[in-house]
């Protein structure tokens, strides 16, 4: 099973009054690393795949330890843990090789945004998933 790994860069406005990320900013950071994922890593040759939209129906967060600000990116690993006809389920860990700060997943429902309603998983959005398809869940 493999891995999407994401380098994030931390902004100082990500700071909170504590001197550390603020709670909220982890989302923004596997929003990014989700769009990395999905749309400039799935597309490849020209595919549309996940080019017409999808919406977040779900996310869970575990924050496991405070990240303070610093110049160099954190790494954010994202792999899928769940496919459905119709939704997925993206599992990550925000981290440095020897420390993980945040244990997160968001489940991604594909969008038709012409028809503004929910669509299913293309074959070919499946095999490109699959790939990223682990279902043991990470260990908190």
């Amino acid at each position: 099973m493999a891995r999407h790994i994401y380098s994030c860069p931390l902004r100082w406005s990500d700071m909170d009054a504590f001197g550390h990320v603020n709670n909220v900013v982890f989302l923004r950071y596997l929003e990014e690393a989700r769009i990395d994922f999905m749309f400039r890593l799935a597309p490849g040759d020209g595919s549309p795949s996940f080019a017409g939209g999808s919406v977040v129906a779900r996310h869970e967060i575990d924050y496991v330890r405070p990240l303070v600000h610093r110049h160099a990116p954190v790494t954010i690993e994202s792999w899928v843990t769940k496919i459905t006809a119709a939704s997925l389920t993206i599992a990550y860990e925000v981290k440095d090789p020897d420390q993980v700060y945040v244990r997160a997943s968001t489940v991604v429902v594909p969008y038709n945004l012409a028809e503004e309603r929910p669509r299913r998983i293309t074959a070919e959005e499946k095999r490109f998933l699959q790939e990223y398809l682990d279902q043991e869940p990470a260990v908190v």
